[in-house]
Protein backbone atom coordinates (compact mmCIF):
# COMPACT_ATOMS: atom_id res chain seq x y z
CA UNK A 1 0.00 0.00 0.00
CA UNK A 2 2.44 2.45 1.05
CA UNK A 3 4.90 1.44 -1.96
CA UNK A 4 1.67 2.01 -4.20
CA UNK A 5 0.93 5.67 -2.78
CA UNK A 6 4.69 6.75 -3.24
CA UNK A 7 4.20 5.10 -7.06
CA UNK A 8 1.44 7.67 -7.71
CA UNK A 9 2.76 10.56 -6.08
CA UNK A 10 6.07 10.15 -7.83
CA UNK A 11 4.02 10.04 -11.47
CA UNK A 12 2.15 13.04 -10.22
CA UNK A 13 5.76 14.81 -9.84
CA UNK A 14 6.37 17.41 -13.24
CA UNK A 15 8.72 16.13 -15.60
CA UNK A 16 10.40 19.66 -14.90
CA UNK A 17 10.86 18.37 -11.46
CA UNK A 18 12.13 14.68 -11.86
CA UNK A 19 15.16 15.93 -14.12
CA UNK A 20 16.24 18.67 -11.87
CA UNK A 21 17.14 18.32 -7.85
CA UNK A 22 14.07 18.69 -5.94
CA UNK A 23 15.98 20.54 -3.09
CA UNK A 24 16.81 23.17 -5.68
CA UNK A 25 14.44 25.72 -7.68
CA UNK A 26 15.87 26.76 -11.03
CA UNK A 27 15.68 31.21 -10.26
CA UNK A 28 14.66 33.07 -12.82
CA UNK A 29 15.59 36.19 -14.31
CA UNK A 30 12.96 38.39 -15.62
CA UNK A 31 14.14 40.56 -18.66
CA UNK A 32 12.14 43.11 -19.44
CA UNK A 33 12.19 46.30 -22.12
CA UNK A 34 10.58 47.54 -25.28
CA UNK A 35 11.10 46.70 -28.52
CA UNK A 36 14.53 47.10 -29.31
CA UNK A 37 16.00 48.10 -26.21
CA UNK A 38 18.80 45.26 -26.32
CA UNK A 39 17.07 42.71 -24.55
CA UNK A 40 18.30 39.76 -26.84
CA UNK A 41 21.47 41.44 -27.23
CA UNK A 42 22.52 41.95 -23.90
CA UNK A 43 21.11 38.15 -23.09
CA UNK A 44 23.46 36.99 -25.68
CA UNK A 45 26.99 39.23 -23.59
CA UNK A 46 25.78 37.54 -20.17
CA UNK A 47 25.26 33.80 -21.29
CA UNK A 48 28.86 34.45 -23.36
CA UNK A 49 30.54 35.45 -19.54
CA UNK A 50 28.27 33.35 -17.02
CA UNK A 51 26.66 30.31 -16.58
CA UNK A 52 23.23 30.82 -17.20
CA UNK A 53 20.50 29.85 -19.96
CA UNK A 54 19.17 32.41 -22.00
CA UNK A 55 15.71 32.02 -23.42
CA UNK A 56 13.64 34.67 -25.42
CA UNK A 57 9.64 33.90 -25.35
CA UNK A 58 9.95 35.81 -28.54
CA UNK A 59 11.80 33.38 -30.92
CA UNK A 60 10.02 30.51 -28.91
CA UNK A 61 7.12 32.26 -30.49
CA UNK A 62 8.85 32.65 -33.97
CA UNK A 63 9.88 29.41 -34.06
CA UNK A 64 6.86 27.53 -33.43
CA UNK A 65 5.49 29.86 -36.03
CA UNK A 66 7.58 28.57 -38.35
CA UNK A 67 7.99 24.52 -37.69
CA UNK A 68 5.35 23.34 -40.44
CA UNK A 69 3.60 20.58 -38.21
CA UNK A 70 2.56 23.49 -35.62
CA UNK A 71 -1.17 23.38 -34.28
CA UNK A 72 -0.62 27.18 -33.39
CA UNK A 73 1.92 28.55 -35.94
CA UNK A 74 -0.71 30.72 -37.87
CA UNK A 75 -2.69 31.90 -34.54
CA UNK A 76 0.90 33.02 -33.77
CA UNK A 77 1.69 34.60 -36.63
CA UNK A 78 -1.60 36.37 -36.85
CA UNK A 79 -0.69 38.03 -33.24
CA UNK A 80 2.95 38.85 -33.95
CA UNK A 81 2.44 40.78 -36.90
CA UNK A 82 -0.78 42.79 -35.25
CA UNK A 83 1.78 43.96 -32.73
CA UNK A 84 -0.36 41.83 -29.94
CA UNK A 85 0.33 39.07 -27.41
CA UNK A 86 -0.01 35.83 -28.06
CA UNK A 87 -2.26 33.59 -25.43
CA UNK A 88 -0.39 32.92 -22.49
CA UNK A 89 -1.21 29.25 -22.63
CA UNK A 90 1.25 28.81 -25.82
CA UNK A 91 3.88 31.14 -24.99
CA UNK A 92 4.41 28.99 -20.97
CA UNK A 93 4.10 25.87 -22.54
CA UNK A 94 6.69 26.56 -24.73
CA UNK A 95 9.15 28.35 -21.86
CA UNK A 96 8.09 25.12 -20.21
CA UNK A 97 9.50 22.87 -22.45
CA UNK A 98 12.71 24.79 -23.25
CA UNK A 99 12.93 25.16 -19.40
CA UNK A 100 12.95 21.23 -19.54
CA UNK A 101 15.24 20.59 -22.26
CA UNK A 102 18.24 22.44 -20.67
CA UNK A 103 21.45 20.40 -19.64
CA UNK A 104 21.61 19.96 -15.28
CA UNK A 105 23.62 21.96 -14.19
CA UNK A 106 22.92 25.33 -15.08
CA UNK A 107 19.93 26.93 -12.64
CA UNK A 108 19.46 30.12 -13.88
CA UNK A 109 17.67 31.40 -16.45
CA UNK A 110 17.19 34.76 -18.57
CA UNK A 111 13.58 34.35 -19.71
CA UNK A 112 13.56 37.79 -22.53
CA UNK A 113 10.47 39.43 -23.40
CA UNK A 114 8.31 37.64 -20.86
CA UNK A 115 5.97 38.51 -18.61
CA UNK A 116 4.58 40.96 -21.23
CA UNK A 117 1.19 41.86 -19.13
CA UNK A 118 -1.14 40.80 -16.21
CA UNK A 119 -2.38 37.60 -17.91
CA UNK A 120 1.11 36.40 -18.68
CA UNK A 121 2.02 36.44 -15.21
CA UNK A 122 -1.00 35.46 -14.12
CA UNK A 123 -0.59 32.50 -16.29
CA UNK A 124 2.98 32.01 -14.90
CA UNK A 125 2.29 31.82 -11.13
CA UNK A 126 -0.57 29.34 -11.99
CA UNK A 127 1.81 27.05 -14.03
CA UNK A 128 5.36 27.78 -12.08
CA UNK A 129 4.22 28.38 -8.41
CA UNK A 130 6.45 26.58 -6.03
CA UNK A 131 8.50 24.97 -9.40
CA UNK A 132 10.59 28.02 -10.08
CA UNK A 133 12.04 31.15 -8.08
CA UNK A 134 12.37 34.39 -9.85
CA UNK A 135 15.08 36.59 -8.26
CA UNK A 136 14.56 39.65 -10.02
CA UNK A 137 13.49 41.79 -12.72
CA UNK A 138 16.06 43.09 -15.47
CA UNK A 139 15.12 46.09 -17.01
CA UNK A 140 16.51 47.75 -20.28
CA UNK A 141 14.82 51.12 -20.03
CA UNK A 142 15.23 53.82 -23.44
CA UNK A 143 12.81 56.21 -25.28
CA UNK A 144 10.20 55.03 -27.65
CA UNK A 145 12.35 56.48 -30.62
CA UNK A 146 15.49 54.76 -29.50
CA UNK A 147 13.44 51.49 -29.85
CA UNK A 148 12.06 52.59 -33.28
CA UNK A 149 15.42 53.77 -34.73
CA UNK A 150 17.04 49.95 -33.46
CA UNK A 151 14.17 48.03 -34.62
CA UNK A 152 14.17 49.87 -38.59
CA UNK A 153 17.91 49.82 -38.64
CA UNK A 154 17.80 45.89 -37.72
CA UNK A 155 14.43 45.11 -39.87
CA UNK A 156 16.66 46.09 -42.91
CA UNK A 157 18.67 42.91 -42.56
CA UNK A 158 16.92 40.64 -39.74
CA UNK A 159 14.00 39.49 -41.74
CA UNK A 160 11.84 40.16 -39.03
CA UNK A 161 8.12 40.36 -40.14
CA UNK A 162 7.20 42.80 -37.28
CA UNK A 163 10.31 45.11 -37.90
CA UNK A 164 8.37 47.88 -39.50
CA UNK A 165 7.06 50.99 -38.93
CA UNK A 166 3.65 50.07 -38.70
CA UNK A 167 4.05 47.21 -36.27
CA UNK A 168 6.23 48.65 -33.71
CA UNK A 169 3.76 52.06 -33.42
CA UNK A 170 1.42 48.71 -32.25
CA UNK A 171 4.12 47.00 -30.53
CA UNK A 172 5.42 50.16 -28.44
CA UNK A 173 1.54 50.61 -27.81
CA UNK A 174 0.95 47.22 -26.35
CA UNK A 175 4.33 47.73 -24.22
CA UNK A 176 3.63 51.17 -22.57
CA UNK A 177 -0.02 49.76 -21.79
CA UNK A 178 0.90 45.81 -21.12
CA UNK A 179 4.39 45.60 -20.06
CA UNK A 180 4.76 48.62 -18.51
CA UNK A 181 2.53 47.92 -15.38
CA UNK A 182 4.56 44.75 -14.58
CA UNK A 183 8.01 46.24 -14.40
CA UNK A 184 5.92 48.79 -12.03
CA UNK A 185 4.37 45.68 -10.19
CA UNK A 186 7.97 44.57 -9.29
CA UNK A 187 9.36 47.37 -8.62
CA UNK A 188 6.76 48.17 -5.43
CA UNK A 189 8.36 44.24 -4.32
CA UNK A 190 12.24 46.03 -4.50
CA UNK A 191 12.55 43.34 -7.58
CA UNK A 192 13.31 45.68 -10.99
CA UNK A 193 17.20 46.19 -11.74
CA UNK A 194 17.07 49.36 -14.16
CA UNK A 195 19.73 49.49 -17.13
CA UNK A 196 19.68 53.11 -19.25
CA UNK A 197 19.90 50.78 -22.50
CA UNK A 198 20.05 54.25 -24.35
CA UNK A 199 23.71 53.96 -24.71
CA UNK A 200 26.37 51.50 -26.54
CA UNK A 201 26.37 48.22 -26.01
CA UNK A 202 29.37 47.97 -24.00
CA UNK A 203 28.18 50.37 -22.00
CA UNK A 204 25.10 49.15 -20.79
CA UNK A 205 26.70 45.61 -20.26
CA UNK A 206 29.20 47.33 -17.93
CA UNK A 207 26.13 47.78 -15.97
CA UNK A 208 24.66 45.09 -16.35
CA UNK A 209 27.55 42.83 -14.84
CA UNK A 210 27.58 45.17 -12.28
CA UNK A 211 23.79 44.13 -11.43
CA UNK A 212 24.61 40.57 -11.68
CA UNK A 213 27.94 40.09 -9.69
CA UNK A 214 25.92 42.01 -6.87
CA UNK A 215 23.54 39.09 -7.37
CA UNK A 216 25.80 36.40 -7.11
CA UNK A 217 25.78 35.17 -10.77
CA UNK A 218 28.50 33.03 -11.26
CA UNK A 219 31.02 33.30 -14.44
CA UNK A 220 32.38 30.40 -16.59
Amino acid sequence: MFACLIGNLCRRVPSFLNRRSLMTKPNVVFVLGGPGAGKGTQCSKIVETYSCTHLSAGDLLRAERNRTDSEDGQLIDTYIKEGKIVPVEITINLLKKAMENQKEGKNYFLIDGFPRNEDNLQGWNRVMDGKADVKFVLFFNCSNEVCVNRCLDRGKSSGRTDDNRESLEKRIQTYQQSTRPIVELYEKQGKVRTVDASRSVDEVFTDVKTILDKEGFLKK
